[in-house]
């Protein structure tokens, strides 16, 4: 399973770390996905990190202030958010898919219950 945390409420530029915690496998055989879902708007891709390849993928909404990384040794992803904004308030979700990175949420089978990030204007 996964297990999302690390939401809350911040002011327009501030940064938030979210954290995705696995059990029951391994990243080295996945790759993971952050996805966020705004209230009334479909749920997008946001971050991708795959092993197989080892590179970083993000959205171009989010170059350059949100920065996906792991530690293997705690199974866990994150998520580090910085100067952020009104437009970034969404329900986060990461998510395991087995296969490449991808911003397709239909790719990932396995997802965490997600957690609330609210910037305030």
């Amino acid at each position: 399973q996964l297990v999302n945390s690390g939401g809350g409420l911040v002011q327009t530029g501030g940064s938030l770390r979210l954290s995705c915690a696995a059990s029951g496998f391994t990243f080295d055989e996945h790759a993971i996905g952050w996805f966020r879902q705004a209230p009334g708007k479909e749920r997008e891709g946001v971050s991708c990190i795959a092993k197989s390849d080892g590179n970083l993928y993000y959205v171009d909404s989010v170059k350059g202030r949100f920065t996906i990384s792991s530690d293997n040794a705690k199974n866990t992803i994150y998520l580090q958010m910085n100067n952020l904004k009104p437009e970034d308030t969404a329900v986060y979700y990461c998510a395991a898919n087995r296969k490449n990175c991808s911003f397709f949420r239909a790719d990932f089978g396995l997802w965490g219950q997600g957690t609330q990030v609210t910037v305030s204007s």
